[in-house]
Parts: C-alpha cells; structure tokens; sequence
C-alpha cells in the first residue's frame, strides 16, 4: 500500500512555518506537519530551518531497522509518511521537495541534472529576504538542479566528502548568519547499491545518517536559542534489493515510493 500524501506537500509546508509565499503553483502544504508547526510554536512562525538530507533511505528501512534511526528519532517528534514521485530516482524527487510540483510540472522526468528554471523554495526564501545555505558534495544532484540561485553554496568533492559536509554544515549552525540550510548526504544510497539495502555496510551508513542529524540538531538546539527552529530529517525516495545482493530504486513499488519524513520544533527561549 502507498502513502497518500505526496512528497509534493513538504515545499508549501516549509514556506508556511517562515510564513512566506511558496513558490509559484505549489502543492497546497501537508496538513499534519502544518498542525504541528503551529502547535509547536504557539501560532508564531520559524525563522531557521534545517533540513537534513540523506537519500534513498526508505520508509520500511527506517521501520524494519529503527535501532540504527534511534538518534534522530530521539531529535524529532513528528513522522509524516509521504509518497515520492516517479521515478523515483534522486534529481526528479528533490526538485519535486523543493519545488512542490509533480516532475510533468518542474521539467525533471529522468536520471538527469539540469538546473531547474522552475521556482523552488531557494527563490521564494530570498524573495522574502531569507539567507540560504545548502551544502552538498560529489556529483550529486543536488548540487546541479539548484545552481544558479543567490544563495551560499558549500560544495565539496569526493573522498572525504560527507564528513566535510557536516562539518560545514555545523560551522554553520553555529555561525548563525543563514535562515533555510539544506544539508546532503549520499553515503547510505552509494553503498545500498554497491552492497545492497539491509547489507552491513549500508547499514552502518544509515546509523551514520542518524548520528550526524542529531549531531546537527542538538547544535541547532543549543545555538539557535533565539529563533523558532524547524529541523527536519527528509529522505527523497526509497529503495529495494535486486538480482545480485545490490540495491536499486526507481520503480512504481511501495518499497521505493513510500517515506517518512520525521521533523522536530525548537520554540526560541523566552
């Protein structure tokens, strides 16, 4: 069975906890996480967000093995299932996160890494005067499709790459200077295919994904104290084994379609 609500409701939702304007013919926001957002912060609005991307880890991955999740289910509160897009392949799921619209709808139907001519969440933030970092390493698409904004880029090669994302991304926290700050790491997706989806070295990447969230949360916690901060643990798509003992995604099976974003509220000290 297959999540009802689509990822295309996380855009709208983010934009409506800063209180600004989606981007332009965005899904309308997930109601769940809307609830939450004004229950959390009393009806006033987020002025940080941080969003923690791992990808391809999947909503039965996080089920079957939630002791390697349980950091970042500690640093969060709320679980919103979703279904992703087709094909359910990296480009074509963050651009549909990030833009609220259906791939027909931001161009983005294949294995491809154009730069996005649509508007996305990066756009709507600096239209309303929002600073933005997003934080990115290797070829990955995310550090392709959303060129091309006026926003901070901190991109870093491969080999020690995820590492020096999180660092970077800690740096930032603890700076202060940017409101929205999209972070990304692929470790979990790049061995998943390699050793397949429930192998030991997946999983210890997938252990890695929830330590490093709530390495990042708990800076946000502890740095943030003086805005209403939304964080959340947002995945693009799921995953399934194939012939081989490997792991692959992109197909119309609940196995790579359906997600769970989980998302936590820090209200600012009084």
């Amino acid at each position: 069975m297959l999540n009802e609500k689509s990822l295309d409701t996380i855009c709208a939702s983010l934009t409506y906890a800063m209180g600004i304007e989606p981007p332009a013919n965005a899904t309308p926001a997930n109601e769940k996480l809307v609830a939450y957002i004004d229950e959390i912060f009393g009806g006033e609005k987020a002025d940080r967000i941080l969003m923690y991307n791992p990808d391809a880890v999947a909503q039965w991955i996080y089920e079957k093995y939630a002791s390697f999740c349980r950091e970042a289910t500690r640093y969060t509160d709320v679980a919103i299932p979703l279904q992703t897009v087709m094909p359910s392949v990296t480009p074509v799921c963050f651009a549909t996160m990030y833009t609220g619209l259906q791939p027909s709808s931001h161009g983005i139907q294949k294995y491809a890494k154009p730069v996005l001519t649509v508007e996305t969440i990066f756009d709507a933030m600096v239209k309303a005067g929002r600073k933005c970092a997003l934080v990115t390493s290797g070829d990955c698409s995310m550090s392709k499709i959303f060129l091309e904004r006026n926003i901070d880029y901190f991109h870093y090669s491969k080999g020690d790459s995820v590492s020096r994302v999180n660092a970077m991304a800690a740096e930032i926290i603890i700076r202060d200077q940017h409101d929205f700050v999209a972070v990304y790491n692929g470790n979990y997706d790049s061995v998943m295919h390699k050793f397949g989806p429930e192998s030991v070295e997946a999983l210890a990447e997938l252990r890695a994904n929830s330590i490093d969230f709530a390495t990042l949360s708990s800076l946000v916690e502890r740095n943030w104290t003086s805005h209403n901060s939304l964080v959340g643990f947002a995945m693009d798509h799921g995953c399934h084994e194939i012939d081989g003992a490997c792991g692959s995604h992109g197909l119309d099976m609940p196995e790579d379609l359906n997600i769970v974003h989980l998302y936590k509220g820090y209200p600012k000290a009084k």
